[in-house]
């Protein structure tokens, strides 16, 4: 009898710009972003946010040795986390990191660019893992593991970012985050990753209210979200990259609003395991 490979997702930081810390934040939590996809064995993990700290510990503990790191984009909150990384100081890791959202230099030089004083004290030199960085352009279709195929796509967003649809087993998860949209504009790119889609995360900083003050900052809203889960028939969308500002009791209210016009819709929490 045949088993179906594991293919969960874990949020390890769904809070979008900055780190949050007060009561009011707790069930929702507070990391930026950090997304861990299991292929079955196979780990690969989405931005290195806050959250990314604690999901390294737990890797190692795990017994993990190879991992994938991709990058949406590397705005200070996808990447702050980087260096506070742990597998990257163990000698037995192998990492590949991967980005395709700029068009001016590559992986390495934003790693590099990133690490360097007077911002940071210690450069990618003091890493021990195998770290080996890989340079795509938006729309190539990548395979990093067995059984593993993932198709990329440019979002809208200020500097580039790349959305990601991952198949794998006969499932789709995307990941969608940071992009910006147009209203009553459906993107055709993001269409296409989130098409039929099992589960996609979105970025739901805003609401449609709030969109109109805010529509230069690059990010969307959670009834846009719902839309495109709607159109593209998705299953389950979940909503992240929540504002800084976002509070439990606000994010409650938008799970239930969301709920109500489409029952696959949720907001992300901090550590919280979706098995696809």
């Amino acid at each position: 009898m045949s088993v179906t490979p594991r293919f969960d997702v874990k949020i390890w930081g769904a809070r979008g710009s900055l780190p949050v810390a007060s009561p009011c934040f707790a069930e929702f939590g507070s990391n930026t972003v950090c997304i861990e996809v299991r292929c079955g064995d196979q780990v690969l993990l989405f931005d290195a946010g806050s959250g990314i700290g604690m999901a390294g510990k737990a890797l190692l503990e795990q017994g993990a040795r190879h991992l994938n790191l991709f990058f949406s984009h590397c705005h200070y909150d996808h990447i702050l986390g980087l260096p506070f990384f742990i597998p990257f100081f163990m000698p037995d890791m192998v990492i590949d990191i991967w980005s395709g959202h700029q068009s001016d230099a590559t992986t390495a030089t934003m790693i590099s660019d990133f690490m360097a004083r007077p911002f940071f004290p210690v450069g990618p030199e003091v890493f021990r893992a195998k770290v080996t960085m890989r340079d795509f352009v938006p729309g190539a279709v990548l395979m990093p593991g067995d059984g593993v195929v993932m198709h990329t796509a440019r979002l809208d967003h200020p500097g580039g970012a790349v959305g990601y649809r991952i198949e794998f087993g006969g499932r789709v998860v995307a990941m969608v985050f940071d992009t910006c949209h147009t209203p009553d504009v459906l993107d055709p790119g993001v269409l296409d990753l989130i098409r039929g889609a099992d589960l996609f995360l979105y970025d739901a900083t805003f609401s449609d209210e709030e969109f109109k003050t805010f529509a230069h900052f690059g990010h969307s809203t959670w009834q846009h979200g719902v839309r495109l889960a709607q159109a593209a028939g998705a299953a389950r969308v979940g909503m992240i990259h929540h504002a800084t500002f976002r509070t439990d009791d606000e994010l409650t209210r938008i799970e239930q609003d969301a709920q109500a016009l489409f029952p696959g819709a949720f907001c992300g929490r901090d550590f919280q395991v979706i098995s696809v």
